[in-house]
């Protein structure tokens, strides 16, 4: 299923989408409590919301939405029209990316391909939604576009083996990692981590939605592309990652503990490229669908 957070007039709702159209999950999920358990409930507004309760089930969504369908309800809740989609996780509680995990990328970048992940944290304040503008600082140098493939985490995990690590998995989504790439070059010369140069405002673009991790089977094998004004910048698949999604959970969680809510950007391919102010970025991830940002100057 995909699963999506909106912003309308009246504020944030979550949305399913169910029958070729999207459900207002939000209002629906409380309509189906008050009239099978008559009590009132709070509305879960946000999917972080749902993921933090343990609640993000694809299983409990279907349930919600095919009893609503049943009673002829469902068409009350679909989603406005006026509203608009916003990063799937508004801010995460850690986001976690992994460097040169594809080995045709370190060899643009001259780098040696690692051994094991490299991993760096990026500033949750950095995401927004789709459709929403990458502001570009100015007199900074150049700055590219890195597609990739986003991994939600669903539940707390620590010490996770690779048999079991993607039970953790809540969905997958895709990330574009925009970096500062001169000012990343100038801090791996100075032997400094990379946080800075990939945690600007808006450095995050997060989306279109949440594909639920029943849908994406395992291994994942999906094709990855990155355009920039309809030109193909990138073009891989993720079988080609260096270390796979639950090599990456074991080695991460052995040193931290994921939570609900978590984003792993699993690292981009080769073909990254600078970005200028007026272009427009399109990251395509087979199964998931499609992010586009416009860049603008900040």
């Amino acid at each position: 299923m995909k699963v999506a957070q909106f912003e309308d007039p009246q504020g944030f709702c979550i949305g399913v989408q169910f029958g070729g159209q999207w459900i207002n999950y939000t209002d629906a999920e409380a309509a189906y409590t008050s009239v099978t358990q008559r009590v009132v409930v709070e509305p879960t507004t946000t999917i972080l919301q749902l993921l933090e309760d343990g609640r993000f089930d694809p299983v409990e969504f279907k349930g919600v939405l095919q009893f609503l369908k049943r009673h002829r309800l469902l068409q009350r809740y679909v989603v406005s029209k006026d509203a608009v989609l916003r990063a799937p996780v508004l801010r995460p509680p850690k986001i976690i990316a992994v460097g040169l995990n594809y080995a045709l990328h370190a060899k643009e970048g001259k780098l040696a391909i690692p051994k094991e992940p490299i991993i760096f944290a990026k500033a949750g304040s950095s995401v927004i939604g789709p459709g929403e503008a990458v502001l570009l600082p100015r007199r900074l140098g150049r700055m590219d576009h890195e597609a990739e493939l986003a991994v939600i985490i669903g539940r707390r995990a620590s010490q996770l083996r690779k048999k079991n690590a993607l039970s953790a998995v809540a969905g997958y989504s895709i990330s574009n990692d925009v970096t500062a790439r001169d000012l990343q070059s100038k801090d791996i010369g100075n032997k400094l981590p990379w946080f800075r140069s990939k945690s600007y405002d808006t450095f995050t673009p997060l989306g279109p939605w949440i594909v639920t991790a029943d849908e994406i089977t395992f291994p994942i094998h999906l094709k990855l592309e990155c355009r920039v004004n309809g030109k193909v910048r990138q073009r891989a698949n993720t079988r080609d990652m260096l270390f796979d999604v639950p090599t990456l959970i074991e080695f991460i969680s052995r040193y931290i503990t994921l939570e609900p809510g978590d984003i792993i950007s699993t690292g981009t391919p080769e073909g990254i490229g600078p970005i200028k102010p007026g272009d427009t970025m399109m990251c395509r991830i087979e199964q998931i669908g499609e992010l586009v940002n416009p860049v603008r100057a900040r």
